[in-house]
Formats: structure tokens, C-alpha cells, sequence
């Protein structure tokens, strides 16, 4: 992206492992530039996802991105978060450090609408969780829409899901957010699971990363060899997951997208939170 201006870019997150990982990826990146930082119950509780976002965004270098919390829980059902993924603390059992600051004094609501609205150039807002806090935004806040150039968001899957056999985790934790999301009157790219399975960091290069001093490289190193990678990779790959969304904004060249309509299923039963591909 030499010579290209930074694409001012907004994460939603529910930090456990693959968020930390986006996250990572968005301040380090020279062609992005990590406006704010949105939190969600999801991979663990919101309490737990405020935290390690403070973490990784200090160890990342970047205490100065405002953070925010927000939903506790879906918009109609109860929390089911994904400790038996992401581990007690959502990540993955490392220990990190407790983070030395707090969260912004204002909800994930308020953050977004200010953090949109004040860029000088449309943002690019990349969900990474369930989508309550965004489907809060767009409904309670519809002015913003005028300044999100694009959403990139991981969930959702064309084939088979992760939560059930057909739906994703992050559009079945809160299928109607996800519903308002599809609806939302401005470019929307589905980063699903058919694609986050496959992208995935070698083994070489994860050893290298948890071999380095510097503390955000060394971190990154130790995400992704929790992270499992596909099934056909070498056995010490590791797995993006949601940080592909992230990449797939720095780079939207290195993906293939088709234009196809995008319905949820939100009735109850087993097909509930399966992203219905035509």
C-alpha cells in the first residue's frame, strides 16, 4: 500500500485468541489505522474481553486506542460464550499481563458513532464477534452509515457451520444482530468460515515470532500456536481465523469475492443462525 493513504478502520471484537490476533495485525499494519476498539460478549464475558483487549493493545504498542464496552449479551437470547475454545480467560490460558489502563468511560454505542463520524475519510468497520453492538449502532445511530465506506465482517458460512451443523458462531450467538447487520445499506463483505479455515501463518514463521523479544511479535507467536490450523497444514501451522478479515482489509486484492444475496435463518429450530447463501 506504499503511497496509498491509511484506511481508517474500526474493530468490533469479543477478544479471545484470533481477535488478538486482528488486532495485533491492525496496529501494526502501515496502511491501517485502528480508530477504536469495540467490545462484545462472545468468546468470553464482555468484563473478559475488555480486558484482554487492553492487554493486547499495550502489548502491541498502542495503549492510546480508546476502548469501549458493550453488549452483555445477545439482543433476544442469553450469553453462550466459547470458553472450550478460547480457554477460561478466552486466551487460551497465556497469562498475559493485567492491563494498566481502563476502558473509555462511554459505551461501545457512543465510541463507534464518534469514532465513524470524526474520520475524515469513511471507515471501514470490521466486526470480528457477534454482531449486537453493531446491529445497536445502526439501529440507534443510522447516521453513521453515511461515513462506513464498507463492512468487513467474520461470520456466517456458505457450507457447514461451527456452533451447529449450519451456522457460524458469531452469527449464531445473535442471529437478528446479524439480520440488521445484512441489511445495513452499505458495501458488506462476509469474511465466513469456508475462507477462515484455510488461511494460515507456517510453522516456520510461528517459531520465529514466539522466538522474538519484542513483546507484540512474541505474542502473536504464542496466539498462533494455540490457533489450530486446517487439518491438511503441517502440524506447527497456525490459524488466522478472524484476523483474515483484518487482512483481507489491508489487502483486497489477495481475496476473491463474489456478489451474492445473504439471508439468516432466524427462525427457531436447527437451521437458527445459518447464513442462507443463494
Amino acid at each position: 500500500m506504499a503511497g496509498a493513504e491509511t484506511v481508517p478502520v474500526v474493530i468490533d471484537c469479543d477478544t479471545g485468541v484470533d481477535d488478538a490476533l486482528a488486532l495485533l495485525f491492525a496496529v501494526r499494519h502501515p496502511g491501517l489505522d485502528l480508530r477504536a476498539v469495540t467490545c462484545v460478549a462472545g468468546n468470553t464475558g464482555v468484563d473478559g474481553v475488555v480486558r484482554n483487549t487492553l492487554t493486547v493493545l499495550e502489548q502491541a504498542g498502542a495503549p492510546q486506542v480508546p476502548v469501549a464496552r458493550g453488549a452483555e449479551r445477545p439482543l433476544i437470547e442469553p450469553v453462550r460464550v466459547a470458553r472450550h475454545v478460547h480457554g477460561g480467560d478466552g486466551m487460551g490460558g497465556l497469562s498475559l499481563p493485567a492491563p494498566t489502563r481502563r476502558a473509555a468511560d462511554t459505551d461501545a454505542v457512543t465510541l463507534l458513532r464518534h469514532a465513524i463520524l470524526s474520520s475524515p475519510r469513511p471507515v471501514t468497520l470490521v466486526p470480528t464477534a457477534p454482531l449486537t453492538n453493531i446491529a445497536l449502532l445502526l439501529r440507534t445511530r443510522p447516521e453513521v452509515v453515511r461515513n462506513i465506506g464498507r463492512i468487513v465482517f467474520m461470520g456466517g458460512a456458505v457450507a457447514t457451520g461451527n456452533a451447529t451443523p449450519v451456522a457460524e458462531f458469531n452469527v449464531w450467538h445473535d442471529p437478528e444482530a446479524a439480520a440488521v447487520l445484512l441489511t445495513a445499506g452499505v458495501p458488506i463483505t462476509m469474511y465466513g468460515l469456508d475462507v477462515f479455515t484455510r488461511v494460515v501463518v507456517p510453522g516456520a514463521d510461528v517459531r520465529r515470532l514466539r522466538a522474538s523479544a519484542e513483546p507484540g511479535a512474541r505474542l502473536a507467536g504464542d496466539l498462533l500456536a494455540h490457533r489450530p490450523a486446517s487439518p491438511a497444514a503441517e502440524d506447527d501451522a497456525g490459524g488466522l481465523g478472524d484476523a483474515g478479515a483484518v487482512c483481507a482489509v489491508a489487502d483486497p486484492h489477495g481475496i476473491t469475492t463474489r456478489l451474492l444475496p445473504v439471508e439468516v435463518s432466524l427462525a427457531p429450530g436447527p437451521t437458527r443462525g445459518q447464513t442462507v447463501v443463494d
